[in-house]
């Protein structure tokens, strides 16, 4: 018996895809999925294991020889049809997010709709891929040399929790457009709006064997790596998990592209306009409770504006409506689990030795909140002030709404605490001065500098970190050619 993937209406039961199919039981058993923002029983989940990694790399092994084969401008067209399709359901993708992972109804809604649009620009890429023909050398014999871009064959997706709709556009766009069959390792805690995904993508016409889908643990993720058959991995997640892959896929001496943890500072100087600072870093902060990579997370503000910006950012973030995530009002949702709220208020209480609470800092009182969610993973969105830029709070992913803000009085120190951490991932910039862009933009040691605002993460552009943010890009041409391996032909005259 097999089961259909979720609907708008029903969570119910949701497990692999492999060769088309969708299976009602597994080898890893099964688990509740737990709705954080209520603390309830959303639906199960049939959970894959190492049996169904090889089961559906083996299909996806079979399936690569036509999908590698077919015209390029039919891939386009599924791939664009894929586009159709999810932008028509967003409501119901948004739904299944928020559901799973208590994302404010509004931002859930932004991420299907941005997945939708990079399924459309890689779809413009995959009739476009080409080589080069090598000019001749003294050193070359008469003949002609030239390179040919080739898919992997079967390549392993292993998605992030905590936004993987926006991460199967990233990642799995750009697989299939240039050519590879791929296997996705789905993560346990959402997996709901992917398994939708997954169903649009047959109905636009993918061809069954070239996506599968295994909703899954460490050991189903541990067995994709490792599998001889899958020629790279492509990873969203955190620095402990990305260790364990590198360890690995050294057996098989497979490429590997981490996209990981981040700890963004938005470095704000007296000439900025400190309103739009103030809100970019509020809104920032906070988005997904504070669960995302390159939110802005640190505060870097010169000390002529410092008290100004301290005081204005805290009630910013104490204005904010939290709880009821399909409240078309609600601001911030719940942490993914009783666990990770755990975690962060343990964080925030260490805190008070290296700083000072601005606001927040305490799970959000019961009362506060309407009833169906008074048992919800909701703490207060919190500033901390005054921050040691060497403690816990600056230099961890807390992964919660927790924002630090720490002073500094010249360009030299703020480059400098604004590297200080062991990731590169972005870097927002306040500042009116042109020349000072210029100065300072190049010595950020990160993967993105964002100036006097956001870019909204256009499918077009790079996005990948410096130092142990990972390496490898996802977006643009960059994150295409991820996915392509480059030959190189020569023939003798």
């Amino acid at each position: 018996m097999t089961v259909s993937p979720p609907t708008s209406h029903d969570l119910g039961v949701t497990g692999p895809l492999i060769d088309g199919s969708w299976l009602d039981r597994a080898s890893a058993g099964t688990m509740d999925h737990v709705n954080p923002a209520t603390a309830r029983v959303n639906g199960t989940v049939v959970l894959s294991g190492p049996a169904e990694v090889d089961a559906a790399v083996a299909a996806a092994k079979k399936a690569s020889p036509e999908w590698r084969a077919m015209s390029p401008d039919k891939r386009r067209r599924i791939l664009q049809r894929v586009e159709e399709l999810m932008e028509a359901r967003v409501p119901e993708l948004s739904r299944l997010a928020t559901l799973e992972l208590g994302v404010p109804a509004t931002t859930s809604a932004a991420l299907a709709y941005l997945c939708t649009k990079w399924f459309g620009y890689y779809a413009g890429w995959a009739d476009k891929l080409e080589g080069a023909t090598i000019p001749p050398s003294p050193s070359m014999g008469q003949g002609l040399d030239y390179t040919l871009p080739e898919p992997y064959g079967v390549v392993g997706i292993i998605l992030t929790w905590n936004g993987p709709i926006i991460s199967v556009g990233m990642k799995v766009a750009p697989a299939l457009a240039a050519g590879n069959c791929v296997v996705v390792k789905a993560p346990e805690q959402s997996p709901y709006a992917v398994a939708r995904f997954a169903e649009i993508a047959l109905e636009a016409g993918l061809p069954p064997g070239v996506l599968h889908v295994l909703p899954g643990g460490p050991d189903a993720g541990d067995r994709l790596v490792r599998h001889p058959d899958v020629a790279k991995i492509s990873f969203t997640g955190g620095i402990p998990t990305a260790k364990k892959i590198l360890e690995a896929a050294r057996h098989t001496l497979k490429p590997v592209v981490l996209e990981l943890g981040g700890k963004a500072a938005n470095v704000v100087f007296p000439d900025a306009d400190l309103g739009r600072a103030i809100a970019l870093t509020v809104g920032s902060c906070t988005t997904l409770a504070g669960q995302g990579c390159n939110l802005t997370t640190r505060m870097l503000v010169h000390r002529d504006v410092y008290d100004q910006v301290v005081e204005a950012t805290g009630q910013g973030v104490a204005a904010l409506r939290v709880g009821d995530p399909f409240d078309q009002r609600t601001n911030v949702g719940p942490l993914v689990d009783r666990a990770a709220r755990d975690r962060v208020l343990g964080v925030i209480d260490r805190a008070g030795k290296d700083g000072r609470v601005v606001t927040g800092g305490r799970g959000v009182e019961r009362s506060t909140l309407a009833p169906d969610f008074r048992d919800g993973y909701f703490i207060e969105p919190t500033v901390l002030a005054d921050v040691d830029p060497h403690s816990e709070p600056a230099q961890q992913e807390i992964f919660g709404p927790v924002l630090s803000i720490t002073p500094f009085d010249s360009e030299e120190e703020a480059v400098e605490l604004a590297d200080s951490t062991p990731y590169g991932l972005g870097t927002y910039l306040q500042t009116r001065d042109v020349s000072r862009v210029h100065r300072l933009v190049p010595r950020f040691q990160s993967g993105t500098v964002l100036v006097n605002g956001v870019s909204g993460q256009p499918p077009g552009a790079p996005f990948g970190g410096y130092k142990q943010s990972g390496f490898g890009r996802e977006g643009g041409k960059e994150g295409l050619y991820e996915f392509l391996q480059t030959k190189n032909v020569y023939i003798s005259a």
